[in-house]
């Protein structure tokens, strides 16, 4: 019969070749606990689970979310930043000063910080959309789904401020969706260049 521990295990179980920190004898050691390490799948590769046939990066739908909340917090720093600089001048002027002007500026930088982050981003949630969209209607995501998504939320964004104002958040959303594709993927811009001329 197995010795019993204090702790009420087995000490049959126990291996002095394993150098647990601490643990000076083995005898308190679950069974359970005892494992050799060299027993486990150790891979040098990253260790992810594809299903079959799938690409190994992230999708654009994958993507949508860190997006999002990226542009939200981006949005949130900017305003916050920008409603500190103005309440600062603006209780300047007025001539408040202690708690009075504190919570002035507090509400500067909330009021604007929650602006900035709304704005954004709506912004990044139509552009996710569009791109999600695009890519599972091509079956593709490249940089014509990056320049035509940024496009259309240029003019989602400004649909409502008149057909002028449209066409120019259009070219906007253009210009910047251009500059990231080339900013990006330069050589896959060339090669496409190329084989246009070609």
């Amino acid at each position: 019969m197995d010795q019993q521990g204090s702790a009420g295990y087995s000490s049959s179980y126990s291996d002095s070749s394993f150098n647990l920190p601490g643990a000076g004898s083995m005898q308190h050691l679950s069974p359970y606990l005892n494992v050799d390490p060299g027993y486990l799948y150790q891979s040098s590769g990253p260790e992810f689970i594809f299903p079959e046939g799938a690409s190994h990066k992230r999708g654009r739908f994958e993507l949508a979310f860190s997006q999002i909340g990226g542009s939200v917090m981006i949005g949130a720093l900017l305003g916050g930043v920008n409603g500190l600089y103005v309440g600062a001048r603006e209780t300047a002027v007025a001539g408040q000063s202690g708690a009075i002007r504190r919570t002035q500026m507090f509400n500067f930088v909330t009021r604007r910080g929650a602006a900035a982050a709304n704005r954004l981003g709506c912004v990044a949630v139509m552009y996710s959309s569009f791109g999600v969209i695009l890519s599972w209607l091509r079956g593709t995501d490249d940089e014509l789904n990056t320049v035509v998504s940024a496009t259309a939320t240029g003019f989602l964004y400004k649909s409502t401020a008149g057909l002028r104002k449209c066409a120019r958040g259009g070219a906007v959303g253009m210009g910047l969706g251009v500059a990231f594709c080339l900013w990006t993927s330069k050589d896959r811009v060339k090669e496409m260049i190329r084989s246009a001329r070609l």
